[in-house]
């Protein structure tokens, strides 16, 4: 069986980073690329127009750090997300105000691709996660039950 383009493989986190992984930053929206400089931005989603498969869920971005990488080029990347909202950090900052602090990736995947350039090409991953380890944010985890929070029409709300 020959591994083919786009095959991701699911891993688990401590296997992968065997010492912590540091975020560097916040986690943002991807968003498509457009031509046209003027036009609204819009977040990307996970479809392939091509093969016409995805989850139809949005795409977030999150700059980390793995401190046991030995290349000082492969140390930092980037994980894409893959979740309808926004996942939260669960983790408090390392120092205030730098943004930096550990986090573990759950649902992780990797997708296997040849990097760089000319005669200086090697075998590097691409990684996805669905959330953030501790994350209560709803990334992971669906809302709670709306409609048993609410008051019947028979009960009046309280002010």
């Amino acid at each position: 069986m020959a591994i083919t383009r786009g095959f991701q493989f699911p891993v688990q986190h401590d296997d992968v980073f065997v010492q912590r992984l540091m975020a560097t930053g916040e986690v943002l929206p991807v968003i498509k690329y457009n031509p046209d400089r003027n036009a609204v931005p819009e977040q990307a989603i996970d479809y392939d127009t091509k093969t016409g498969e995805g989850t139809m869920k949005r795409l977030w971005k999150l700059a980390v750090t793995d401190s046991h990488e030995p290349n000082d080029k492969r140390k930092s990347f980037t994980v894409t997300f893959i979740a309808d909202v926004q996942p939260v950090f669960s983790t408090e900052e390392i120092a205030p105000g730098t943004g930096w602090r550990w986090v573990e990736l759950e649902g992780l995947t990797a997708e296997p691709r040849i990097m760089g350039q000319g005669e200086y090409k090697y075998l590097g991953y691409i990684y996805r996660a669905t959330g953030i380890k501790g994350d209560n944010s709803g990334a992971k985890v669906p809302p709670m039950d709306v409609p048993a929070s609410r008051p019947s029409r028979n009960d009046k709300a309280v002010a």
